[in-house]
């Protein structure tokens, strides 16, 4: 990797390479891409929130959604953003209705994104759909 990094996510797309991006470090909004056949990793656009103990998951459309985390402060955060691997650039969409970090994000047969549990201040039981 370019960047050191821990509790940072790494998700495969469509294409095989392996889209890695925040965490801890210095690299906290910054995005990275693997690619397996030949061993190179890239720099690719850097999220426009940096987060760590987020979720980013790969939808039907090949667009990567990563959703809360921590921001670098000492509080989850709420903001979700959209990666798109065609043009290498993030999204700002609409925020989820509670912060969360440390939650989970599976792709439902619908194609949305079901986003559950998590913390905030305290272990959260709700959950919500992209």
């Amino acid at each position: 990797m370019n960047y050191a990094r821990s509790q940072h996510t790494a998700s495969v797309l469509p294409n095989g390479k392996v889209l890695v991006a925040g965490g801890l470090g210095d690299s906290l909004s910054s995005s990275e891409l693997y690619d397996s056949s030949t061993g190179i990793w890239t720099t690719t656009g850097s999220m426009n929130i940096g987060r760590y103990y987020h979720t980013a998951t790969v939808m039907t459309d090949g667009k990567v959604l990563a959703v809360g985390g921590f921001n670098g402060s000492d509080f989850s955060i709420d903001s979700a953003e959209l990666y798109d691997p065609s043009t290498g650039n993030w999204t700002i969409i609409d925020s989820m209705n509670n912060q969360r970090s440390q939650h989970t994000a599976s792709v439902l047969v619908n194609g949305q994104v079901l986003v559950t549990g998590g913390y905030i201040y305290h272990i959260l039981s709700s959950s919500e759909a992209y």
